[in-house]
């Protein structure tokens, strides 16, 4: 940061404390008698938000950026939250955040996700995160192509009281941006559960399972647990993440100061607007080829394998039952199309509904996680499947996680991620089993599809190269 922007920076901060502390400190009642929630904005020079909330000693830090890439989000601290433990519980979340989320600007956004699957947890790991975590940040930097604003939220019924406390928040933030972010070392040890040989057993027995029962596919992931020979930065491993994997949603939520769960995820959940809501069907799955024949032999092999096409039509079965009791009206795509990224590509399918008058957020939430594109179909019967077969904890992991506000929504699935503690890396992969599955192939996808993670860290020169 050069000294003239850091000199804004600062006058910037200085502004904020005193727009924050002005209105702290008026007694009159009916100044904040319409809002629960008011914001303080201030604007602050371009700047890299991961550097900025590296710099930040918060123990609550959260990074979001959407597929599109319009607004970069990083956030620190906590105005107000909502958690619960598993067993989640959807109508504590609604009585919290209804009547905040009725009477706030629109552009006040509580951050957040779930497990997927919030009805119980399994690992200490995940003990942090709860069955789901929402949290409306107490300061914002929010980064537009062409702006940079610095937002203080405040929960007027509450902050009058600790007005001290938030001024001095704001007095230790961190303008600074300065230097570049920690290197990420070489991991020094790897294992994975399940190994090869209970990989092919849970496959084996998901075929059998096919054959005997109504369960016509179930998504089997993966834990590969990376250990590094000193702790890992979040923000640097996202920041790399990001850079290399455009066109996709990235997120970094980190509860307690040194657990954070990071991500780069290809598929949206949906995005709401109003009434109007955009989800997608997501399922299929090919690497991108090293030259433009193999490339574009491998999409015409994914287009036609009966196996994909099969299992990309359960998503958009599922999609349609569940929307069906909530939208008044639905249109998807007649055919998949390829979503292609940097080294993969997927069928996907895209939808856009209107939804029935009254219909929230969660209501959608509830409906539409988990697709069968994460847990399989039936979801019920694929969920217990699930539960029964797979010997790690998912927690967030291909979970929901996004933002709600008053008028508008968006949410990510969240594969592509990993658990950062301390000096370990937990990377989650799954592949979508159905009858014609085969257990060296989907091993071979779901070591695939955490490549953007090892050509971050640098495996595909590194003596580890064969694991991957």
């Amino acid at each position: 940061m050069s000294d003239r922007n850091r000199i804004v920076a600062e006058n910037a901060k200085a502004d904020l404390a005193a727009q924050v502390g002005s209105v702290l400190a008026r007694q009159n009642g009916q100044q904040a008698s319409d809002k629960i929630v008011r914001q303080i904005v201030v604007q602050m020079p371009l700047m890299d938000p991961l550097r900025w909330l590296h710099a930040q000693e918060d123990a609550t830090k959260i990074y979001w950026s959407p597929r599109d890439g319009d607004v970069h989000v990083a956030a620190v601290g906590e105005a107000d939250s909502c958690t619960c433990a598993p067993p989640g519980n959807l109508s504590q979340l609604r009585q919290h955040l209804g009547p905040i989320l009725r009477s706030c600007d629109a552009s006040t956004r509580y951050y957040g996700g779930f497990r997927f699957d919030w009805t119980m947890q399994r690992e200490k790991a995940w003990e942090a995160f709860g069955a789901y975590n929402f949290v409306l940040p107490r300061l914002e930097l929010r980064s537009y192509p062409d702006q940079t604003q610095l937002i203080c939220n405040l929960v007027m019924s509450r902050d009058r009281e600790q007005s001290e406390a938030i001024l001095s928040q704001i007095t230790r933030l961190s303008p600074s941006v300065a230097g570049p972010l920690p290197k990420i070392s070489t991991p020094v040890a790897r294992s994975v559960r399940p190994d090869h040989v209970m990989w092919r057993d849970m496959i084996e027995w998901a075929l059998h399972t096919f054959s005997t029962s109504n369960l016509d596919k179930v998504v089997l992931a993966r834990e590969a647990l990376l250990t590094f020979a000193e702790p890992l930065c979040a923000e640097a491993l996202l920041a790399r993440l990001q850079s290399g994997t455009p066109n996709c949603f990235h997120f970094c939520f980190q509860r307690d100061g040194a657990t954070a769960f990071v991500g780069a995820s290809p598929e949206r959940l949906f995005r709401r607007r109003g009434r109007n809501i955009a989800t997608e069907a997501v399922a299929g799955t090919r690497p991108r080829g090293n030259s433009a024949v193999d490339d574009a032999r491998l999409l015409d092999e994914l287009f036609q394998s009966e196996k994909d096409r099969r299992e990309h039509e359960y998503v958009r079965i599922s999609l349609r039952e569940q929307l069906g009791a909530l939208a008044e009206k639905i249109a998807m795509d007649p055919e998949p199309s390829e979503m292609k990224l940097t080294y993969g590509r997927h069928l996907v399918s895209r939808v856009q509904a209107t939804l029935r008058e009254n219909v929230t957020t969660l209501d959608v939430l509830a409906a539409l996680h988990p697709t069968p594109a994460v847990g399989g179909y039936p979801c019920r019967e694929a969920i217990v499947a699930i539960r029964d077969q797979e010997p790690f904890d998912r927690g967030w992991y291909a979970g929901p996680v996004g933002w709600i506000g008053r008028d508008a929504s968006e949410f990510a699935v969240a594969i592509r991620s990993g658990l950062v503690h301390s000096n370990t890396l937990s990377l989650f992969s799954g592949a979508g089993i159905v009858e014609g599955s085969e257990p060296e192939s989907e091993w071979d996808e779901i070591e695939h599809k955490i490549i953007d993670f090892a050509e971050v860290l640098g495996l595909a020169e590194h003596h580890m190269q064969a694991a991957w």
